[in-house]
């Protein structure tokens, strides 16, 4: 019979992790497993007999991550062939004459960190129909797309993988609360991947068997299709350098049977679980068949919570009424925050709306900006734009900072993705980039919605404003232009540019974003130097500054450089007064002094 002939008739048992058991015989976690299939193929062999000694009916191909995004990564792109064909020989070899179906293992595209290109939906469509592809020509009885947390990315999955023929499983990693990590509820999911084509559909990792029991029975009513379960076993325990399951092969054994009562057809195991959590679960299950499913019926979703509404939108209430400015300032290098406090009730006194503070630029060690933000809106009056980079933060950790900033009031955000930690001044540190500037938008906006990034709710909601960057500074604006509309279809509702000293290049901005309908404050960095212009335009990322711009400041220095530089930015802001609603004042070296005359001038006539 054929694999999905087995599935519908009979219970099927699959085998189960693939870097647990590599680990555990020796290969480094440093290594790629998949790369095994061409390097140490005898390993992966053996592991395949093991699991069928243990009574797995089906095998998955040690495949998981070889695809052309993780792969390239470390230099194995041109191997991306080689190495899913390999895989897919080595199962067929170890299932001969076992009766065993071996299915191609495709997972999702990382991310590669530092990297804020996002792939377009050709590229990922191309990038799984290449290992797709050569699954197939192995010789695999079925794919297997799992541990999948972006749904949309698993659509396209699907779509190249249908090429092939072959039937397909749909597995998708929800959390406890039966969601995905961006909060798609396990049954629109379900519903959504059948009408995409999916024969199976199921649930892999993301927990342990008892967590995974709800979701499967959930999966079990929201669709007519076969359920796959494949949990890990339990949550791990970290000791001793690595990563330790403690659900014991007895235990995952009597729990595999609650999950065939609650709808399973397939099921196997993921991290953690070895060839005797497989040998339990096919003794415990053995003779059973899957359970006679409740008949499909309309689901009804609870409704996300509606955005919560910005308080009187913060310093941008007025935007329209009246130029709006705000002003960037440093936080200090160490304990003494006297100078930023100064700086900011002197703006606040010329009429700036807001200071912004950013967090570590160039990944130098500053005082944390949320804090010091807290202090500067207490003790001077002044709202303060809060810069959150995805670099220093885990995915934990920035929900967890972004909720302690709506407790101290924090209520405008600007997200970056940050510069990389290995340009500042501490060398043996890491960058994180669990999200970049895309996701940490969307973060902000689930939680102003009353939900975390694993979807469950949090509360009312946190009141951000949100904001943007954006550098029109590149010889193509279209690129960039895309980015911003990914953006403020994310949450986005403000914009803060790079510094631009080209009324042209404004004009041209203004007239390919006006359809987005959102405030953008033009950068407004005044030159003190001819050095200070060349270093701009020639070193600093995202900085243009034209000829006769930098004509004009030759020769000047000290005082005489100040007061040119001031008289140029008061010339651009005079011709871009029109065309805007406000502008974003970064003195240069922290001198605080050079924005109050900026925005006292730009205050004139108000």
């Amino acid at each position: 019979m054929t694999f999905l002939e087995r599935v519908k008739q009979e219970l099927l048992v699959a085998d189960g992790a693939a870097g647990t058991m590599f680990y555990a015989r020796g290969v480094s976690l440093d290594a790629n497993f998949e790369h095994l299939n061409l390097v140490r193929p005898e390993l992966v062999l053996e592991l395949h007999r093991d699991y069928i000694a243990a009574g797995a009916q089906l095998i998955e191909t040690n495949t998981f991550g070889a695809n052309f995004t993780k792969l390239n990564a470390i230099g194995l792109g041109h191997k991306v062939r080689a190495i899913n064909l390999k895989g897919a020989q080595l199962a067929r070899e170890a299932a001969q004459g076992e009766g065993v179906l071996v299915a191609g293992a495709m997972g999702p595209l990382p991310r590669v960190k530092g990297e804020e290109r996002t792939l377009t939906a050709s590229e990922v469509s191309d990038i799984f129909r290449e290992q797709a592809l050569a699954l197939a020509e192995g010789g695999v009885d079925l794919l297997m797309l799992e541990t999948f947390v972006d749904l949309g990315q698993l659509e396209l999955a699907l779509s190249a993988a249908k090429e092939t023929g072959l039937p397909l499983v749909a597995s998708m990693s929800f959390g406890e609360n039966g969601r995905t990590v961006s909060g798609v509820a396990a049954e629109d999911a379900a519903v959504k991947l059948q009408d995409a084509g999916a024969n199976v559909i199921g649930a892999n990792c993301g927990s342990g068997p008892l967590k995974m029991l709800d979701t499967v029975r959930r999966l079990s009513r929201a669709i007519s299709c076969p359920v796959a379960a494949l949990p890990n076993s339990g949550f791990p325990e970290y000791m001793d350098g690595r990563f330790i399951y403690r659900a014991t092969p007895e235990y995952f054994g009597r729990m595999a049977v609650e999950l065939v009562q609650a709808g399973a057809s397939l099921i196997g195991g993921c991290c953690g679980t070895t060839p005797e959590h497989i040998r339990q679960i096919a003794e415990q299950v053995r003779g059973m068949r899957p359970s006679s499913r409740q008949p499909m019926v309309a689901v009804s979703f609870p409704e996300a919570p509606a955005a919560a509404p910005v308080g009187g939108a913060g310093f941008l209430a007025d935007w329209g009424k009246r130029p709006l400015v705000t002003v960037e300032l440093d936080p200090p290098r160490g304990f003494d925050c006297r100078k930023v406090l100064e700086g900011s009730q002197a703006l606040r006194d010329a009429g700036a709306d807001a200071i912004n503070l950013a967090e570590n630029p160039l990944a130098r060690v500053r005082m944390g900006n949320i804090a010091l933000a807290s202090l500067i809106q207490r003790e001077v009056g002044i709202e303060v734009i809060v810069h959150v980079t995805c670099r220093d933060r885990n995915l934990i950790g920035l929900q967890s900072e972004l909720m302690g900033a709506s407790l101290l009031g924090i209520r405008s955000v600007l997200a970056v993705t940050g510069d990389p930690a290995s340009i500042g001044e501490h060398a043996e540190s890491t960058s994180v980039y669990d999200l970049n500037s895309f996701g940490l938008i969307k973060l902000l906006a689930d939680l102003n919605r009353g939900l975390n990034a694993a979807g469950n709710p949090v509360g009312e909601g946190a009141n951000f404003t949100i904001g943007a960057a954006f550098n029109p500074n590149v010889q193509k604006m279209e690129g960039q232009v895309r980015r911003l509309e990914k953006k403020v279809a994310n949450g986005a509702r403000f914009v803060q540019t790079q510094p631009i000293y080209d009324i042209q290049r404004l004009k041209e901005m203004l007239e390919r974003t006006a359809h987005l309908g959102v405030p953008i404050l033009p950068g407004i960095l005044p030159l003190v130097s001819e050095r200070n212009a060349e270093f701009l335009h020639n070193e600093v990322p995202g900085i243009v500054i034209p000829d006769e711009i930098r004509s004009r400041m030759r020769g000047k220095e000290k005082t005489v450089g100040v007061r040119e530089g001031l008289e140029i930015a008061r010339e651009f802001i005079a011709a871009a007064r029109e065309l805007v609603g406000g502008f974003y004042v970064i003195p240069p070296f922290g001198r605080f002094e050079i924005a109050v005359d900026l925005v006292k001038f730009i205050k004139e006539g108000e």
